[in-house]
């Protein structure tokens, strides 16, 4: 049954979720800075804000770093813009250092790179990298939730809301992709595999933040927030940078609590995680996880026409526009068609919320991503 005509953008999410059809597919969105700038000439603004409501876009996000305070980092030594990982509305709180790199609140170093007509960020060194013991890992200075100031947030709720009613989505942070930031990818993965003192260590650290945050925000907006968000990659384009194993040991439980804390307020909780992560999604069904992004297609096993065949109803798919190789390449024609099918593969009956399969890329035209969008 569709709703009537007075469905608000936070309606359309709503009964995807619930697996029942909205008056139109709910549109989500994510694009590197170059892209935002593009739309941005095109719309006549620099306003993110108006970028989106401009695309109709249904969901908003507020992210757990926009609400830190380092102690040691004064406030003029912050910049909420320095990091281009930066995909939608608000700041990303980032420490800026005298050569121009910066720190995230975990420690984590990166500095900006220009790479093929974009600018990107890239890890600039590693902070627990020569750390070789536990000891010197537990000397490190950790965040602890006191350096979180939430008061601000339900303010900062009802002001994305001003001129509509959004979906709302919570930006836990990661566990495992922070961990690695700060140890070292390679190496991190294979300490976990043979000597996983270390980064079980530093996972733990990281989870217990993410998840007294998470229940400090619900208690503080819980009524505003619709969706808990946490993201984690675990897979390449070809299969699982860990064995379910692995995951099952040291990740999954850190995963299930944020899950279960979500499901204590009665929230959805949403995962990203990229590439081939077909083997895992039975397990997530299981751990009650209730939407997957950003659903890869071009990566093994992550077809629309598969993960619908297979996991219709039991799991909310959002995503599933490719934006490597068809989003950049397309004609504005062939974009209308393959977004029409994509969402009455995944969305025939709810279930799916539309956006591109990552951040879209600065080679994106304009024309595409605007036709991605408009598409009913």
């Amino acid at each position: 049954m569709l709703l009537n005509l007075d469905t608000t953008h936070r309606d359309r999410v709503t009964e995807a979720i619930a697996f029942r059809k909205p008056t139109r597919t709910p549109r989500d969105f994510a694009a590197v800075p170059e892209v935002w700038n593009r739309l941005g000439k095109h719309f006549g603004t620099e306003s993110r804000s108006e970028i989106l409501e401009r695309l109709d876009v249904d969901c908003r996000v507020v992210s757990y770093d926009m609400f830190c305070r380092h102690p040691d980092v004064a406030e003029d030594g912050v910049n909420l813009d320095a990091s281009h990982e930066r995909s939608s509305t608000g700041g990303m709180w980032r420490g800026v250092l005298a050569d121009g790199s910066n720190r995230d609140i975990w420690g984590a170093h990166r500095r900006r790179v220009v790479a093929g007509g974009a600018e990107f960020d890239e890890f600039a060194s590693f902070t627990l990298g020569s750390a070789p013991t536990l000891d010197a890992l537990r000397a490190h200075r950790w965040p602890e939730p006191a350096w979180w100031d939430f008061s601000t947030l339900r303010e900062t709720i009802e002001e994305l809301n001003r001129t509509a009613v959004y979906s709302i989505r919570y930006r836990v942070g990661s566990v495992l992709e922070t961990a690695w930031s700060l140890y070292g990818f390679e190496r991190f993965l294979a300490d976990l595999a043979s000597a996983p003192e270390n980064p079980v260590y530093i996972m733990e650290r990281i989870a217990e933040v993410h998840l007294e945050n998470l229940r400090t925000v619900l208690r503080t907006a819980g009524d505003l927030i619709d969706i808990v968000y946490f993201y984690d990659d675990v897979a390449s384009q070809e299969s699982l940078l860990i064995s379910p194993k692995l995951y099952e040991k040291y990740l999954q439980p850190h995963h299930a609590a944020l899950i279960e804390a979500a499901a204590e307020f009665g929230k959805p909780a949403m995962l990203h995680s990229c590439g081939s992560v077909y083997r895992l999604i039975p397990r997530w069904i299981d751990m009650g996880l209730a939407i997957l992004n950003p659903v890869q297609p071009t990566a093994r096993n992550m077809e629309p026409e598969r993960l619908a065949a297979e996991f219709g109803r039991r799991i909310v798919l959002h995503g599933g526009v490719d934006v490597q190789q068809f989003l950049p390449n397309a004609t504005a024609a062939q974009v209308r068609a393959r977004v029409a099918e994509v969402s009455r593969i995944l969305g025939s009956e709810g279930g799916y919320i539309r956006a591109g399969s990552h951040h879209i890329q600065a080679d994106t035209p304009v024309a595409n991503v605007l036709a991605m969008l408009e598409v009913e």
